[in-house]
Order: structure tokens, then sequence, then C-alpha cells
């Protein structure tokens, strides 16, 4: 039986996949949200919302995730960050999935991946759970009903949890696998019921085709001035260094907070909602996205509830501290209806120094900030895992390595060329310490973090005097006008104790930096060498 709108030649028995019992395609939020409580897969919250639990896998399985070795692809993949399955192997996992789904129920959406037309990427997604398929049609773009008339998946997702992989039979690691077949145009996620494997298998996928059109994908925030779309900023950043937070401007529109690329228009936002944190998520601190918990539809995932009155409770990560919430993009009152925004004039690098060593705000060249990009620094202190105790840095190329399919020199050369082009300026700002290291200084003023980046987004910080940065080279403004910033926080030194300790802990984290970059020396211009630290 199938319900909901679909192109008659482009079912999944046109596609191959016959023997299933009942198929249900491009169900609307009320039924998926019906099928998945009568299938027993979640609650009813508040408001609507759905509340579900992920079992075993409360995250993404990043070892488990395969590309097909194949001759059309081998050259272009960097196969130090990404496991290689054989073209056997793959086509092994993928009869046992068929046979897998004989006479069971499946959810069908099909979607859009990329708010631009031009370069939008048309994905059919198959699901075991309801409350999966309600998930992604949430994360991606919803075509109008008329729209699926004609809909023709050009890449086909199937994810089913109850399946176990066999890695001596399906050339995999363990029983979970998340294998991608760029030349089928077919990506296998079995073993786990994490829904963001949807999501980034996505993000991964448009990360390997979107470079050869000249577009660049990226892992970022993205918002742009009232009323002025053209005017637009990108915000990178890891997890704990404020991305979200920052961008999440009143007074700007949000364009996306997660992943967008860069095409020769302007940048565009990949996805059609949010997939939030709610890890101690309170309504003073973040109003709208703590309301979006008791909208309809939200899926909250791995929060501990109370069984009777079904109140969240935000703060218990007997679960997971990796709780989230997933949502359309409209629950966000100064969400872009567009999604769509103009050339970055501002590109923000968040990290997060915990070493105490970093500027607040930093101006970088095209070359600088291929650099800094490559190295995706922020720091991890004491006490946030067992056995830290003292600050360690954290490098995540590109600002999401797990993501990358290509080696990142790819991503940093398009970035760079794309800054020059359209005279982008880029800073490097640190929302993690000053007057010493974690444990003896304190935490940036988030006052100080918002006046800087608002005179970097309007342009008064460009009319500051600079001042070159000893350590690495970047420009750091002297004094910002009207501005409640204290001159002596722009110079991490003065705000030091003891000059000389500064220094020691300088030269530390540079180290740090070097060692790092060593990898990406072989492949890299002579410009971007020229800057490298060390």
């Amino acid at each position: 039986m199938s319900q909901g709108r679909v192109n008659p030649q482009k079912t999944l028995e046109n596609q191959g996949i016959t023997g299933l019992r009942d198929v249900h395609y491009n169900l609307m939020e009320p039924d998926l949200i019906q099928q998945s409580l009568c299938r027993g897969e979640a609650a009813l919250g508040i408001g609507g919302a759905l509340l579900v639990e992920t079992g075993k896998f409360t995250g993404r399985s990043p070892n488990d995730k395969h590309i097909v070795k194949s001759p059309s692809v081998d050259a272009h993949i960097w196969w130090d960050n990404n496991r290689a399955m054989s073209s056997e192997g793959f086509d092994q996992l993928y009869e046992d999935m068929l046979a897998h789904m004989k006479d069971r129920d499946y959810f069908v959406q099909d979607l859009f991946a990329g708010a631009d037309s031009a370069h939008r990427l048309d994905v059919r997604l198959v699901t075991e759970l309801a409350w999966h398929s309600l998930f992604i049609r949430h994360m991606l773009r919803r075509p109008e009903r008329d729209e699926l008339d004609n809909f023709a998946p050009e890449f086909t997702i199937i994810n089913l949890p109850t399946f176990k992989a066999d890695p001596e039979r399906h050339n995999c690691r363990s029983d979970t696998v998340i294998a991608m077949n760029f030349d089928k145009k077919l990506i296998l996620i079995g073993g786990t019921e994490y829904a963001g494997e949807n999501k980034k298998s996505v993000f991964t996928l448009l990360n390997y085709l979107l470079p050869e059109k000249g577009v660049m994908p990226m892992h970022c925030s993205a918002n742009h001035a009232a009323r002025n779309p053209v005017d637009s900023a990108v915000f990178f950043g890891l997890s704990g260094t404020g991305k979200t937070t920052l961008s999440a401007d009143p007074n700007r529109v949000l364009i996306g907070d997660d992943e967008h690329g860069w095409s020769n228009r302007g940048i565009f936002n990949f996805e059609g909602g949010c997939y939030a944190k709610t890890i101690n998520l309170s309504r003073e601190a973040e109003p709208e996205i703590y309301d979006t918990t008791s909208k309809f539809g939200t899926v909250i995932e791995n929060m501990v509830f109370d069984p009777e009155t079904k109140e969240l409770d935000f703060d218990d990560d007997s679960l997971t501290a990796n709780m989230r919430c997933a949502y359309p993009m409209h629950y966000i009152s100064n969400a872009s209806e567009s999604a769509l925004g103009g050339h970055p004039k501002n590109i923000i690098m968040l990290t997060c120094d915990a070493f105490g060593v970093l500027p607040p705000i930093a101006r970088l060249t095209p070359a600088q900030a291929m650099y800094h990009f490559l190295s995706g620094f922020t720091a991890k202190v004491a006490g946030t895992e067992r056995g830290v105790t003292e600050p360690q840095p954290t490098f995540s190329t590109c600002f999401g390595a797990p993501f990358m399919p290509r080696r990142p020199e790819a991503y940093g050369a398009l970035l760079r060329d794309k800054i020059a082009k359209h005279g982008t300026t880029c800073w490097l700002v640190n929302t993690g310490w000053t007057g010493g290291a974690y444990g003896t200084g304190s935490r940036m003023p988030i006052k100080a973090t918002r006046a800087l980046l608002t005179a970097a987004l309007d342009g008064s910080l460009e009319d500051a005097p600079f001042r070159k940065d000893t350590n690495f080279g970047f420009e750091v403004p002297v004094s910002v006008k009207a501005s409640a910033v204290p001159d002596i926080l722009l110079d991490p030194r003065r705000t030091w104790d003891d000059g000389s300790a500064y220094d020691t802990q300088a030269k530390k984290l540079v180290d740090m930096f070097a060692q790092n970059f060593e990898q990406y020396e072989a492949h890299i211009d002579d410009d971007v060498k020229a800057v490298a630290i060390g």
C-alpha cells in the first residue's frame, strides 16, 4: 500500500527493490507521528513533540563509515581519513539488505539537499523507522507536493537499523555500517538507530560532489543583515566555540546553523531544519531553540522525561550528553525563507583557546585563512574527559574532518580563492580564555565577543589601528572605538600577570600548530607555506 505523492515511474519497485509489505511515500508530519506512535517507536510529548531513544548508539559511528574504492573515485578520496570498502563487499551488502527488507514496512521521503536550485541534489531516504522519516523530513528541504509528481532521485539512502553487517562478508569493520557508493549513487546504513547518520551522509555526499562544480561545501552557520541578504556572514567552529549562539543574532537573519554551500551566486543552506543540542538548554539563554522542544513534530532525541507529565529534563545526561532536538527551520522566527545569502562579506573562524594565548579577534589574509581553516583548532579543557588534566589542542581540519571525503587542501584552496575573488574579510575569534590558561585565567567575556563581532560585521572594525601578532603573524586591533572592549583585552600578553609565562605558553601553542600542519606541507601552495607557523 502506498500513501502520499510519488512519481509512479520512480517507485522502489522500479528501482529493483521488491517484495516489501507496505511502502509509505512522502507522508507528512501528522501521519508520520501517528505511525511512530502506533508502531511503538516513540512517545508523544508536550505540544506534540515526538520523544525517541536511539538505543546503543547515541552519536555517529565514524569508524564504521566506508567509501567504495572504485577506479573513478580512487584518486579523489582522502583515504587517510576514510575507510575503503571493496565493490564486491558493497554488492554483497546491498544484496543482503534487500533480502532483509522482504515483507517489512518502509517509509520513503523524496527531498532536496540545497536551497539553491542550481546546485541542489534530489535525494530519496528509505527508512525502517517512521520517526527517521520525520527526522529527515525536518532536516532536508521539502518539495512542494506537485514537485513530487516528477521527482527523480539522484541518490538513494537506505537505512535499516535492524540489519547487522558481517565484516568478513561485507568488507567492513563491524556489524554497524555506513557504506557510500558514488558510482551507484547509493548509501547503505545498518546497525544503528542514531538519526544523525542520515543527515551527515547527505553532507558527506555534497562534500564530494560540489567541489567539482566550483561550489565550496562548509560545515558552518550563516546569517545576513536584516533587510539585506547580500550582507552575509559565515561562522566556522567546532563544538563548544559558540557557533550556534553567536550566529543566532536577533538583529540578523539566520540562513542556517550547520551546513552550507558557497557558489558563484552566493551562499545557500543545504538543510531545511536544525539539529540542536539540548543539554543544559534554557529559555533564558536560548529562548527560541528551547521553545521548539514543545512544538508539534519536533523530534526529541535521547532526553530523559517524566513518564506522566512528559516534562523534559534538560540537565539529566544519563542517556547521553549528546541529547538533541530536530525541527524545521521555520520554527525559528528570524530564519530566512529563501535560505540564500550573498557572497559573505565576513567569515568568522571561532576557536576556544584554553591556553589563553590567542587574542579575542584577529584579521586574516586569504592565505592565513586557508592555514587556520586547514588547522581547525580548538582546545579541550581539564575535566571534560577522563585523563585530561591540562588544556589539550584539538585540530579538526576544515572544521569538520569526519565529513570530508576529499583531501583537506581541496576545500582549503576553494575557500582561499573565493575569499580573494569576492573580497571577503576573514576573522579569527577566540571565545576561550584570557589572563591565563584554563584554571588560572577567565573565560573571554561574551559581551566583548559580541561587541567585536558587531564591529567586524558592520565594517567599523576595519577602521581600527592594527598590530601584527608576533606569534601567528595575523593582524590584531589595538583599540576599538565606540566599544566597551578594553584595549588590554586585545593584547593577550598584557592580560597575564607574568609576561614570560605567556611567552612560554605561546611558544608551546605555536609548536602544536606547526606540528599539526606538517601533514599538509606537501600539498599546499607557496603562499600558504609562507604563512605557516614554526
